[in-house]
């Protein structure tokens, strides 16, 4: 199926670009023709840079943990982890906590001598005070850190010089493959595998009597046990060459007048056969697509790669919809709300004027499922890498609810993604597993009737840069590193599809990008980042929000107060502060223990697992966010951190937590505190308790001795019955409330003293499993013996 670029709706420029450039997995520059002769000369370079980076990144590391550890003792503290940076945090607090006196103590003295001594100072008129010490190290600490920083930029050059050669050795030699040794799981699964399928064939044949199917399975049997005779256990993969196989072939390649001969590019694309490949997988079915579009390069280039294989077909065969769809999870960086409520406005209306079938929606989480609901509302710990709770409901969630409509109304549809095998081996696994035989889509690995489109999953980064920009990129090798320069005249580049330029986009990724690293690099011997990643301001799953703290450098200083935040929730799961800040008890209302750890020994006594945040800092944390939210609109910053469904949600919540219910309805008066006014909140909330039945309950149960809570609850069945004509089940659920831990820790712990801890649980079930193993040895060799 051919199709036939629509000129009359293109600028010259375009054409011109779109029947040129070459995309799709390859970088195309001007001076490609000598760059790997330069990296001939200059990789050993790189190599030893390197080297010489690691070694002093270690050295530095192993000093400065003797020195931390000496600048504890003074304090009389100890650290309690290996982690530089958290000791760091911690004896800044230390120091910021204490009035250090201006005169030293003998003790002290010989302290910032042994100090001295282990940092090679020689001047101790320099280090007349513990402050002064500390002022040293923490200047050894950011020597550290620009180190490191150091590191991370010579190994993405590195990185980019193996992607260059291979490319080249690619395009000479062809895609080659390589036998690598299977790990011990795989072979054992696959000979596992191959001898079921044998003893199978074996039994088979026992039981056959006819000559011909006999000869037949015989044949089977033979081919079985002759594929179990020959595994070998390895396995090809595609030969990717590291940065020592890198100068091993540019040592054996002979360059011609040092540049590379012309050769064809036997992998590339143009852009106009992507197009038309594009437009064939649009016209091949009914299905409408949907594309998730997150405001990022890869989203943009799909979404841009889409709308120009649109509007290069006729109108009679622009026969289906298209949905461009953003979630926004209500805590994104506002920067980046600005560019997606504005590119999906005039996506849309350039779209009716094309009279291209594209349609923009923006969706959210459910009130009740959105950040703040959970982390302010419910009292869930921010977001860890063991515990992502936010990725789901609030990014997932609304996203398949709006694919789960399309499919109902349309059976099947597809859904056009900019994920790219290049940014990380786990996608690439992915997009593969799922990926049909002979064709272009994917299975949905959740949702049925859901196809996936990848269209750019080969595209390397600058691919993706070259059709948003349209500019011609240019890679010059020099002693100090790669450098990578986009054309730099925004007055010749192009628009995009929906009659805007990507300005803006570039703009963001540029301020966002860490140490000022940008997709335009302005000299030779900076790196192209586009590696910035955006995304919502609250994410505690990362160390550190650099995009967030690039944005503040390059001239967004008025968010700051965001990033301050997000530290502070962050902040919380330090191991140190879990207890301050949460619960000791689950929403469960059960306190619980740890698991035993890979390695650690079972009969270890466990720490308990902390709960949701006390009610008390979920109030403080959202009059805070309020009064902020308020002093940005007093500056001009059109921007809402909480909603006003969020917080009708948010005060249900409070109201029937199920350890600390808000018998005083707080949220109401937080409001009012912070605005001045009220919102219009439900009076019959359906509470059992307000303000003055709260007290009287804790009065009666302190005369009592019970736990008001525990009442609470109890009376909480009792009306959630009322009226029913069956209270089938009712005195389980009582049961239930009542096994419930009540009291303090303390008093939990020590009602739980005579219990099996779960150590002891673990080291039972641990020896009922040696039992059970020596168990069936005995069988065995009972059987084997009569």
């Amino acid at each position: 199926m051919t199709r036939t670029i629509q000129i009359e709706n293109l600028f010259e420029e375009q054409v011109d670009f779109i029947t040129n450039e070459y995309f799709s997995g390859f970088k195309r520059y001007k001076n490609w023709k000598q760059l790997p002769f330069k990296l001939k000369e200059v990789l050993p370079h790189y190599l030893d840079d390197k080297a010489n980076l690691r070694y002093q990144l270690e050295n530095s590391e192993k000093s400065l943990k003797e020195l931390i550890s000496l600048v504890f003792s003074v304090c009389s503290e100890i650290p309690t982890t290996d982690n530089i940076n958290h000791n760091m945090a911690k004896l800044s607090k230390l120091f910021e906590a204490e009035s250090l006196p201006e005169s030293i103590n003998e003790h002290q003295q010989q302290f910032i001598d042994i100090y001295l001594e282990k940092s090679g100072g020689k001047d101790k008129q320099q280090s007349k005070t513990l402050g002064a010490v500390f002022e040293d190290l923490k200047g050894r600490y950011r020597e550290l850190q620009t180190v490191e920083a150091n590191l991370r930029k010579s190994e993405k050059t590195l990185t980019l010089c193996c992607e260059l050669i291979n490319q080249y050795a690619d395009d000479s030699l062809g895609v080659q493959f390589k036998d690598v040794k299977k790990s011990k799981a795989e072979i054992d699964r696959e000979t596992k595998a191959l001898k079921d399928i044998v003893e199978k064939k074996k039994n088979e044949l026992k039981s056959l009597r006819d000559e011909t199917l006999r000869e037949q399975k015989q044949r089977e049997l033979k081919d079985s046990q002759s594929k179990l005779d020959s595994y070998s256990g390895y396995k090809q993969i595609k030969l990717v060459r590291d940065a020592t196989e890198c100068m091993a072939f540019l040592e054996k390649t002979d360059f011609n007048n040092n540049e590379v001969d012309d050769y064809d590019p036997h992998l590339s694309k143009k852009l106009i056969d992507i197009i038309q490949d594009v437009q064939v997988a649009y016209g091949q079915d009914s299905r409408p697509w949907v594309i998730g579009y997150s405001g990022g390069k890869d989203s943009s280039a799909v979404a841009s790669l889409v709308y120009y294989s649109t509007l290069a077909l006729p109108e009679n065969l622009r026969t289906k919809n298209i949905y461009v769809v953003a979630s926004d999870t209500l805590v994104e960086t506002p920067k980046v709300v600005d560019h997606i409520d504005n590119s999906l406005s005039v996506m849309a209306k350039q779209a009716e004027r094309d009279r291209v079938p594209i349609s923009t929606h923006k969706v959210v989480p459910k009130a009740n499922q959105s950040f703040w609901a959970c982390l302010l509302g419910k009292g869930y710990p921010a977001p860890t890498k063991s515990f992502r709770w936010c990725t789901e409901r609030m990014k997932i969630d609304p996203v398949s609810d709006f694919i789960k409509e399309k499919i109902s109304q349309h059976d099947e549809v597809i859904v056009a993604l900019g994920s790219r095998s290049e940014e990380s081996a786990s996608r690439a696994q992915v997009i593969a597993k799922h990926k049909l035989e002979n064709s272009r889509f994917a299975r949905h690995t959740t949702l049925a009737n859901a196809f996936i489109y990848t269209p750019i999953d080969t595209w390397s980064m600058d691919d993706v840069w070259k059709l948003l920009r349209s500019s011609s990129l240019e890679v010059s090798v020099s002693s100090i590193g790669i450098g990578k320069k986009w054309e730099n005249s925004y007055d010749i580049e192009w628009e995009n599809p929906w009659a805007s330029k990507n300005m803006t986009l570039w703009n963001l990724y540029r301020d966002a990008s860490d140490q000022g690293e940008c997709p335009m690099v302005i000299d030779d011997s900076t790196p192209s980042c586009g590696n910035s990643r955006f995304g919502c301001w609250t994410c505690t799953v990362v160390t550190k929000d650099r995009a967030m703290e690039s944005l503040i450098q390059n001239g967004e200083g008025w968010m700051e107060p965001l990033l301050k935040f997000r530290d502070l929730l962050a902040g919380t799961n330090n191991p140190d502060n879990k207890n301050t800040y949460r619960n000791y008890k689950r929403r469960t209302g059960v306190v619980s223990f740890q698991r035993a750890k890979e390695g650690e020994d079972i009969s270890t006594d466990r720490k308990h697992v902390p709960g949701p945040y006390w009610l008390k800092y979920r109030k403080k944390w959202l009059k805070e966010l309020l009064e902020q939210e308020k002093l940005f609109k007093e500056q001009g910053h059109d921007v809402e951190l909480i909603t006003e469904p969020e917080l009708h949600a948010i005060r249900q919540e409070w109201l029937n937590d199920p350890n600390e219910p808000d018998w005083e309805d707080s949220l109401p008066n937080i409001y009012r505190e912070v605005y001045g006014k009220d919102l219009n909140w439900v009076l019959n909330d359906n509470a059992t308790f307000d303000k003055q039945g709260g007290q009287l309950l804790n009065e009666l149960s302190h005369d009592y001795d019970v736990v008001p809570q525990m009442i609470m609850k109890l009376l909480d069945l009792e009306v959630s019955m009322e009226g029913l004509s069956r209270r089938s089940g009712i005195q389980s659920k009582i049961t239930s409330i009542l096994k419930q831990d009540w009291g303090t820790l303390e008093e939990i712990k020590e009602k739980q003293a005579g219990q099996q801890t779960k150590a002891d649980y673990d080291v039972l079930q641990a020896e009922l499993s040696s039992l059970k193993d020596k168990s069936n040895i005995v069988d065995k060799l009972l059987k084997k013996e009569f």
